[in-house]
């Protein structure tokens, strides 16, 4: 069973994530954890400081956290992105397309789910974070660029 699952090199993050409220507050935290309905846009000034970044999913269908995700990617975090909650096998792929990097559900997950979601689909249908070329972009290269 997988209780923990990371795609990045090295050791996962191992400090205590603080609150948004507390991490914006305070000058020597290096981990926050963000909760549904909290505004990722506050930890842009910070993103040079941040080493983790735990994204709360307290039910399956909150998807919020995904947005979270995205914005910090965009503007430029590289730190470990952390999906932690109630994180499902089948939202796996999609949630490393929107830049989640490691993952700690709730839950363990069976190994054998996490390989046949993670190895199901060889092509995507849209652009994101990930940098996987899209299925279209395969089959039109002409329009990629112009």
């Amino acid at each position: 069973m997988v209780e923990f699952l990371s795609f990045r090199d090295g050791e996962a993050g191992q400090e205590p994530a603080v609150t948004v409220e507390s991490f914006t507050g305070q000058s020597n935290a290096t981990a926050v954890r963000i909760e549904p309905g909290e505004d990722a846009r506050e930890l842009l000034p910070h993103l040079d400081r941040l080493s983790l970044v735990e994204v709360n999913f307290p039910a399956y269908g909150d998807g919020r956290g995904y947005s979270a995700a995205r914005i910090l990617r965009e503007s430029g975090y590289q730190g470990e992105l952390r999906a932690v909650g109630d994180v499902l096998v089948d939202q796996i792929n999609a949630m490393r397309r929107c830049g989640f990097d490691s993952f700690h559900p709730a839950k363990p997950l069976d190994d054998a789910a996490v390989e046949r979601a993670l190895t199901r689909y060889d092509d995507v249908y849209q652009k994101a974070i990930d940098g996987r070329q899209p299925v279209w972009a395969k089959r039109h290269p002409e329009k990629i660029h112009g």
